[in-house]
Formats: C-alpha cells, sequence, structure tokens
C-alpha cells in the first residue's frame, strides 16, 4: 500500500451497492476452513475510500483492495448463507510495513475486532479468520479501518459453509503451548490451574502426550521430589491450581503430587470462616469475613476430588456442598427477573466492613457480574458429577441448578447467545458481552440437561451460548488460534463502570480455560 492518502467514492450500482461475484474455493492455510466455502473477492465488493489494485503479485481474482490511510475507509462484502449459524470468515490479507493494521469486523452489526499485523511485504500474503454467526440468506460483512494508516490491503474474504469440522481444543491448546513453553506459562495461580485443567480434560479425550507432559513440567516448577510446595495457601484463590496435582497424582501414582495436594486439604482445617462456617476469600485484612462467588470454584471441587480420589473422610464428604449453600444463601437474588442470579460478593456484618457493602441488599455489593456467576454454576455441576447419588445435600444442589439455569436463560443476549459482562444491564451502552462467563454458562447449562436436573428446553439455551463463543474465535496470521471478548481478572466493587471498564485481553487464561472446559462438554 503506498502512503498518500487516497478519497474515492464508494463502488456502487445503480442500487447503490455492489453485488459480489461469489466464487468457489478452498479456505486457503486457515485451519478454520477445513469444510466446503466460497469465496468473494474484495474487488467486486462496495468499498469505500479505497481502490481496486493489482500492482502486488499473489492475489486472487483480479486484483486487491488498497484501503485509503484513513481511519474509516472499509469494503463491505454481501455473504449469502444456506443456512443459519457459526461460519468462519477469512479474510486474506497483505501488510508491507511493520504496524499492525486493525480492522472492526463487522457481522450484520456485531463487531469484533481483530489485528491485521505486517506481512513482510506486500507480496506475501496472510489470513485471518474470525467466527460469525451468519443468518440464512443474505448477510452484510464489513471490514473497517481503525487507525490513520487505514488497512490492509485486502484481496479476498473466505465462507465456510458452516460445517464443524476444527477440533478447537486442540487448536487452542496447541496454540497456548506454541506461545508460552511450561517454564513461561507464569506462576502457581487459579487462572493457569485453570487453562491446565481444561488442557488436562483434553487430553483424557485425544490421549496426546505431550498435553499431560506440559501439565507436569508446569507443575514439577513448584513441587520438589518430596511434595514440597512453597506457597501459603491464605486465600481461595491459591488452593484451584491443587487439581491439577490431583489430576497428575491421579495419572501417574507418584506421592509427591498426592503430599503438595494434602498441604491444601490440611489448609483448610483451620482456614477462617464466617459464622455460618463459609470460608472467607482470603485471610487479608481487606477480604476478612468475605464471600466471593468465585470462591466455590477455587476450593470446593478440588476437595470433593480429594476425597474421591486420594483419601475421603467426613470433611471432604460434607464440606463441598456446605459450602455451596451457605454461598447460595448470602448471594442468591430473590424477587424480580433477576431472581436465581447471584450477586458478586458479600460481607459479613463485624469487623472490617468493605467500601462495596449494601446493607439494604444483604451486605452483598449489589451487582451480579457475570463471570463470579459462572465460576458457582460450574462449581455446583462440578461436585455433583463427582458425590454420590445417596449424599444427603445432593437433592439441594440439584435444587440451586433449578434456580440458576432457568435465570441464565432469562438474561442470555438473544443476539449473540453470550451473556452480558454486567448480567442485568444489558441495556448500558457501556456494557459488552464477555466470553469466558459466557462459555462457563453454556457448560452448567448443558451439564444440568445432560444430567436431568433441568428441562431438556434449556439445551436450546446451551447450544446458542456455545455457538456465540465460537463467534469469539479467530484465527490470526500465524496460524494461531485467539480468543477475545474475556474480562480481565475483577475484584468486588459496587460500581458498574468499575465492571465496565475491565479490559479485555486477547488469550486471557480466564477465558482459555473456560473454553477448554466448555468444549470438551459441548462437543460430544
Amino acid at each position: 500500500m503506498s502512503l498518500r492518502v487516497r478519497h474515492r467514492a464508494a463502488l456502487a450500482t445503480a442500487a447503490g451497492v455492489l453485488l459480489l461475484l461469489p466464487i468457489a474455493a478452498h479456505a486457503g492455510t486457515s485451519r478454520a476452513g477445513e469444510s466446503a466455502s466460497v469465496r468473494y473477492e474484495a474487488e467486486n465488493a462496495a468499498i469505500s475510500r479505497g481502490a481496486v489494485e493489482s500492482d502486488h503479485a499473489g492475489y486472487t481474482g483480479t486484483g486487491f483492495v488498497n484501503y485509503d490511510n484513513v481511519v474509516g475507509s472499509s469494503v463491505e462484502f454481501q455473504v449469502t448463507a444456506a443456512t443459519s449459524g457459526p461460519h468462519g470468515l477469512v479474510l486474506r490479507f497483505a501488510n508491507g510495513t511493520t504496524a499492525d493494521r486493525p480492522m472492526s469486523v463487522a457481522v450484520n452489526g456485531v463487531t469484533v475486532t481483530r489485528s491485521f499485523p505486517g506481512t513482510g511485504a506486500w507480496t506475501a500474503w496472510a489470513s485471518v479468520t474470525v467466527r460469525a454467526m451468519l443468518d440464512a440468506g443474505v448477510n452484510m460483512v464489513r471490514a473497517t479501518a481503525l487507525t490513520a494508516d487505514g488497512g490492509p490491503n485486502l484481496d479476498a474474504l473466505t465462507v465456510d459453509d458452516g460445517a464443524q469440522t476444527t477440533d478447537w481444543s486442540r487448536a487452542v491448546v496447541d496454540s497456548t503451548m506454541a506461545g508460552y513453553t511450561p517454564g513461561t506459562l507464569g506462576g502457581w495461580s487459579y487462572t493457569r490451574g485453570l487453562y491446565l485443567w481444561g488442557q488436562y480434560l483434553v487430553w483424557r479425550r485425544t490421549g496426546e502426550a505431550r498435553y499431560l507432559t506440559y501439565i507436569k513440567d508446569w507443575a514439577d516448577r513448584f513441587v520438589d521430589p518430596s511434595g514440597g510446595i512453597s506457597q501459603s495457601f491464605d486465600n481461595l484463590d491459591s488452593m484451584q491450581a491443587g487439581n491439577v496435582l490431583l489430576a497428575l497424582y491421579r495419572e501417574s501414582g507418584q506421592a509427591r503430587y498426592r503430599i503438595a495436594a494434602a498441604k491444601i486439604r490440611n489448609r483448610l482445617n483451620t482456614y477462617p470462616r464466617t459464622s455460618d462456617g463459609g470460608w472467607w476469600h482470603s485471610t487479608s485484612d481487606s477480604r476478612q469475613g468475605q464471600l466471593w462467588g468465585d470462591g466455590v470454584y477455587m476450593v470446593d471441587p478440588f476437595l470433593a476430588r480429594y476425597g474421591a480420589w486420594v483419601s475421603a473422610d467426613s470433611f471432604t464428604g460434607t464440606e463441598p456442598a456446605r459450602q455451596l449453600e451457605v454461598y447460595w444463601s448470602h448471594l442468591r437474588r430473590t424477587s424480580g427477573t433477576a431472581a436465581g442470579l447471584l450477586h458478586h460478593a458479600y460481607d459479613e456484618p463485624g469487623g472490617l466492613t468493605a467500601p462495596w457493602v449494601k446493607p439494604q441488599l444483604g451486605n452483598t455489593n449489589g451487582v451480579s457480574w457475570c463471570r463470579a456467576m459462572g465460576w458457582f454454576g460450574m462449581a455446583v455441576a462440578d461436585i455433583l458429577d463427582i458425590i454420590p447419588a445417596t449424599h444427603p445435600r445432593r437433592e439441594a444442589l440439584i435444587g440451586i441448578l433449578r434456580e440458576l439455569v432457568p435465570a441464565y436463560a432469562r438474561w442470555q443476549d438473544p443476539a449473540t447467545g453470550r451473556w452480558w459482562q454486567v448480567v442485568t444491564e444489558p441495556a448500558s451502552p457501556a456494557n459488552w458481552t464477555e466470553t469466558s462467563c459466557s462459555a462457563m454458562y453454556t457448560y452448567t447449562i448443558s451439564k444440568a440437561v445432560e444430567h436431568g436436573y433441568v428441562d431438556a428446553s434449556y439445551q436450546s439455551n446451551a447450544e446458542r451460548g456455545y455457538q456465540g463463543v465460537l463467534a469469539e474465535l479467530s484465527v490470526g496470521a500465524d496460524g494461531r488460534t485467539d480468543i477475545a471478548g474475556i474480562s480481565e481478572g475483577t475484584n468486588a466493587s459496587d460500581s458498574l463502570s468499575y465492571y465496565f471498564g475491565r479490559g479485555r485481553p486477547l488469550n486471557d487464561f480466564h477465558g482459555l480455560g473456560a473454553f477448554l472446559i466448555m468444549n470438551e462438554q459441548l462437543r460430544r
């Protein structure tokens, strides 16, 4: 692309929009395009502030679109789909500069932002894939430049037929392993524990030896040969990665992992509680007496698995369900259309008081943050999988799902199939649909339907959620799979703007792990 700025009118027919000429094609090198596909040449699209050129070799068709170097230059395609549902949209481009030229890709008004990095030369063509929901019939797909450099040179858009041929779990795991060694993946934390639990589930299905080796190599950074582990376990978040230790003990039988996991189990004997027995989110002064919806997933499934896989006693048998019920009693919303949802956090009266406490709302923070409810739902579903059919609190946990799943369903976004960052505020222009919680809700609903805890009609909510999450996947120019729309780590607050303003880093591990767990459930 030249550096001069052009100002050309959009190419159009008398009707105002140029009709595209679809050409049967393969989807190039993109892994998302393994099914049959149709290619739409960019030179036949509606172009705003750009020109059709042919001075760089390697394009398909009769040319490519050279965007003007302005914000807002765009190419709009009319895409025909035989069936409604998720499709892979592969944008073939070249960017001969070293600067990224990001674009927003809008599909029927639903927009995602994608990176179009330098490809090394204007003759070096690459592909970026966007997963999107298409309607049966005609769909509008617009790629719009977001910086003053304009967009990259755009050659074509290839659309697959919607067939699910890619193993997205493998794609996410392979991409993550390509980006991080076990030594650079990150420290001991719940985000890495969540991701690696998801990778463990993929290993259980595929038997891919390198997946389990990677998990072991990460854990061995923290566990010495005698089972020593230098973690204090003074907050619930630090306990979640204990599931990795349990998985490795289950698969290898090595005592070191059992001994390390026992340190978490034994820490719970003296871990501080609220007056009705709920484990504090953290022992720090700023968290004393607080119960966060996140916390149940951080420790309760671990404790139930410890009893099932290592050593059962009355504590491992009763505490996981008890904790869920205590948290539910404080966080559950009981009135209006939000009944069955949860507030993010609760602070027991007495002692230090959190700045976000709303006494009129049961000493909660008054906000239904999406991922807190996702953690909670997954914890209930997982513990029901582990405890015996005769467990005395089993029906109580099923009763929780029978309130939670319908509440999830009521607040699902009909346009995307996902759920909002603040679930009960869909009308706010600052709100946005969040990927990790959408994966968590989808997983929980699917598990509840599968086991007959809720009516089978909720399967349609799981299916819409699944397609909505898949729409946030894309394949970058480097061939790696990316997941967008994931909230970064989040504290408790009573401010909606705080939740709306959370960052959305690409491939945040909250989303990678939640996706793998969901995908292993839904692909069955």
